[in-house]
């Protein structure tokens, strides 16, 4: 049917449908306002507007409106008390928890295109497809923050990978960034195609893809079957596992974490901070907001499921933060070696997503719930505010990289030697962020970390295994340690030799007023716990 024809379905329809519509619309106006700038930096590239207005304003405008009317529907949201809204027939949710990944999304757009527009990457030639790739991949994300059906799921994940595959290998005719992208590309493919199996198998069975019809679906598979004895429970199983993968390739989850270390060091400085932060946000969003649905009430044979599920992802959490943390030690280049250092991140955080499946699965335990009944916001919680301080602490990690990049041409760690002497502002803002990285106090990540240690140990009081999740998460930090400890060192003790390239950076000048900025956050959010942690308790609560 051709858009003539919908158009005129729309018109012709019932009152109520039209309203259903145009209030989807109206919710879905952050989302229609990057898709604007987007149309706009095409057009504006097809009659040479872009030598007049250079291509990143339609970008930055675009991010900071579209952050603009997040705002305003989350105060929205709060004043009137809201119930969670479904939007087009189903396929997302309009609710706290939604709103927040998409002003974070939108935020975190908005610091990316200005580190860019500092970094001088891309040029004026490529700007209009580099932006547009950007503001297109952040759209996909904040689908999957949105994501309310098995069909959203994955147009989210897609939309926001294929543009990511693009950014990858940006830097053309570099050996190196182009066998990132290809390899990026190889393996996402796959583990796309993995999880659309999964999901069409998960679909075919249960016989909904809607989230919140899956836990009594899942019930009744479980109850009505004899076990794992049973073919439609086992096929039920595998789907899981299918669409797992997906997402453990999108979170570099152990043992899907191969293609990051490579597509961080092939790619641009400004794209590997990118896709730490954003494809990490978006992901947790998702995981989070599918595995709750899951789990349903936590009763009969949720609570086993939940459970299970629980102990699997803590298990994995170990081994990825293990893995990352081992790996990074012995990294000369420091994009490789923030890789894995966002590899370890991702088991962090996901430590709190397997704590909440814990607490699930005895949720419907009236004396449990009694003592411990905010346990399960508190966990996401300590999420959300890990993920606000793990946007400023990478991204300022990953902005100075760019900018010391651009005057030495190298990203070896031993040429960061004695960098204090020459530029000591870059110096000290690195070493705000590896000290927040590692969560040194009273740094954020020190606090985000607390949160989610916190959690933890509450589902310690459910099953023993989660005391060995948090042993191994003390475990890790200490091992960190020393890895961002040395980049610290490097620069700020170590002497710069006589014949390295010399690096300036005035404190007065914009990017160095951009790294000061994105570092001090990382103090400030260390300082002042409150405000942001009651906004993150009040989304996470929409999950419940």
């Amino acid at each position: 049917m051709d858009f003539e024809a919908l158009f005129k379905q729309f018109l012709s329809g019932d009152v109520a449908q039209q309203a259903s519509i145009l209030r989807s619309l109206t919710i879905f106006l952050p989302e229609l306002v990057l898709s604007c700038s987007i149309v706009l930096m095409l057009v504006a590239r097809l009659i040479s507007l872009d030598r007049i207005i250079p291509t990143h304003w339609f970008a930055l405008l675009g991010g900071m409106g579209s952050f603009v009317i997040v705002l305003f529907q989350f105060w929205q949201f709060g004043e009137s008390q809201t119930v969670p809204v479904e939007v087009f027939t189903g396929l997302a949710i309009h609710d706290e928890f939604s709103i927040f990944f998409r002003g974070f999304l939108t935020f975190f757009l908005v610091f990316v295109i200005a580190l860019t527009v500092l970094t001088g990457i891309p040029d004026d030639e490529d700007a209009p497809d580099f932006y547009s790739l950007l503001t297109g991949a952040v759209i996909g994300m904040m689908l999957m923050s949105s994501a309310n059906h098995l069909l959203m799921l994955f147009i989210g994940i897609e939309m926001a990978s294929v543009p990511s595959y693009a950014m990858t290998g940006f830097l053309k005719g570099k050996r190196r960034s182009s066998e990132a992208a290809l390899k990026f590309v190889v393996y996402g493919a796959g583990a796309a195609g993995v999880m659309l199996f999964g999901i069409s198998l998960l679909t075919g069975i249960l016989g909904t893809a809607q989230f919140s019809e899956l836990a009594p679906r899942f019930q009744a598979v479980f109850v009505n079957h004899a076990g794992m004895q049973d073919p439609a429970t086992r096929c039920v199983a595998l789907a899981l596992l299918m669409i797992a993968v997906g997402f453990a390739f999108k979170l570099s989850l152990v043992p899907f974490h191969f293609w990051c270390p490579d597509a961080f060091h092939g790619a641009p400085a400004e794209v590997g901070g990118f896709l730490s932060v954003g494809s990490k946000a978006a992901a947790f969003a998702l995981l989070v907001r599918l595995t709750t649905s899951l789990a349903g009430d936590g009763t009969g044979a949720l609570s086993q499921l939940s459970l299970s599920c629980g102990l699997g992802l803590g298990l994995i959490a170990i081994a990825t933060t293990t893995f990352g943390n081992l790996a990074a030690y012995s990294q000369q280049n420091i994009k490789r070696m923030l890789a894995y250092s966002t590899i370890a991140h991702a088991g962090y955080m996901l430590m709190a997503v397997s704590a909440l499946l814990v607490l699930q699965s005895v949720q419907s335990d009236l004396v449990f719930q009694g003592n411990h009944q905010e346990n399960g916001p508190r966990a996401m919680e300590g999420l959300l505010y890990y993920l606000c301080v793990y946007l400023f602490m990478n991204l300022g990690a990953f902005a100075i990289v760019a900018l010391i990049r651009n005057q030495t041409y190298s990203e070896e760690i031993d040429d960061y030697k004695g960098l204090a002497q020459q530029a000591p502002v870059l110096a000290i803002c690195m070493a705000i962020c590896m000290f927040s990285l590692v969560g040194i106090p009273p740094l954020g990540g020190f606090y985000g970390k607390a949160f989610i240690f916190a959690s933890v140990y509450e589902a310690t009081n459910v099953h023993w295994f989660m005391w060995i999740v948090l042993g191994a998460g003390g475990l890790n930090t200490v091992i960190s340690l020393f890895y961002y400890l040395r980049v610290a060192k490097t620069m700020c003790i170590d002497t710069r030799p006589a014949d390295a390239v010399p690096v300036t950076m005035v404190a007065s000048s914009s990017p160095a007023l951009y790294v000061m900025l994105v570092s001090g956050m990382v103090v400030f959010l260390g300082i002042i716990i409150d405000p942001l942690s009651k906004v993150a308790l009040h989304a996470a609560h929409a999950l419940f």
